[in-house]
């Protein structure tokens, strides 16, 4: 009985963290990292809250506490990502590369061909 239950947990967790496989494929490695976690927060709480309900408290409190710590995860992620810009250079009119910068740090340069 217990066994049914477990691999429905584990089919669940498969479904919600593989259903966004396809649109994962044309992400950039930060952008998907930021994304995991997100799915990873909302596939925790769902168990947390499934197993609250059946009557298994420490492993709910436990899943909601790995949830908690994934959506931190995600929040920092999408602050920083939002602080990343780019710095354009030009010359003679033509942008020649960029900075990419993580707030006033140059992260890297950037060259057009």
């Amino acid at each position: 009985m217990k066994f049914t239950h477990l691999s429905a947990i584990a089919g669940a967790l498969c479904i919600v963290l593989l259903g966004s496989s396809s649109a994962a494929l044309a992400q950039t490695k930060r952008q998907k990292d930021k994304n995991d976690m997100r799915n990873l927060g909302i596939g925790l709480g769902a168990l947390a809250v499934h197993k609250s309900i059946k009557g298994d408290p420490k492993t709910a409190l436990l899943l909601g506490a790995g949830a908690v710590y994934a959506g931190k995860k995600y929040e920092d992620q999408r602050k920083a990502q939002a602080k990343t810009h780019r710095s354009y250079r030009y010359r003679n009119g033509r942008k020649v590369g960029y900075w990419l910068m993580r707030g006033t740090q140059k992260v890297r340069y950037v060259k057009y061909s």
